[in-house]
């Protein structure tokens, strides 16, 4: 089963770090990517740039509106994901476990929704 590992944690935190520690912290996440890819867990995953880069989209009665900044204010904002493939809740909340960031913030653990098959088109008579 999928489940997608979200990746949040405190930007302030994460900006007061020296270069060493930034470094070292992005090496433990790349060396953590390795060994899920090895294992079989990773399916894909991406760091995000900060908040102060979000754009917001949102459709109203047909007018597209777009602002700058996160959704939400929010104590923690979200790095980045994971794609993983894990037998089940238990095995994905292990793995999450082990993403380096999860020691600064919280790893949110969702299973992934499958989206129904596409309806046919066309007169199959």
């Amino acid at each position: 089963m999928k489940y997608v590992a979200l990746v949040y944690y405190q930007e302030q935190l994460i900006n007061a770090m020296s270069e060493p520690e930034w470094h070292a912290l992005n090496q433990e996440c790349i060396a953590g990517v390795e060994r899920l890819t090895e294992q079989g867990y990773f399916i894909a995953g991406q760091a995000l740039q900060s908040v102060d880069h979000a754009t917001n989209v949102r459709v109203r009665n047909g007018e597209v509106l777009v602002s700058d900044g996160p959704f939400a204010e929010t104590k923690e904002q979200l790095a980045g994901f994971y794609l993983l493939d894990a037998r089940d809740l238990n095995e994905a909340l292990r793995l999450a476990s082990r993403i380096p960031p999860a020691r600064f913030g919280t790893i949110e653990v969702r299973p992934v929704r499958e989206l129904p098959p596409k309806d046919q088109t066309g007169d199959a008579s």
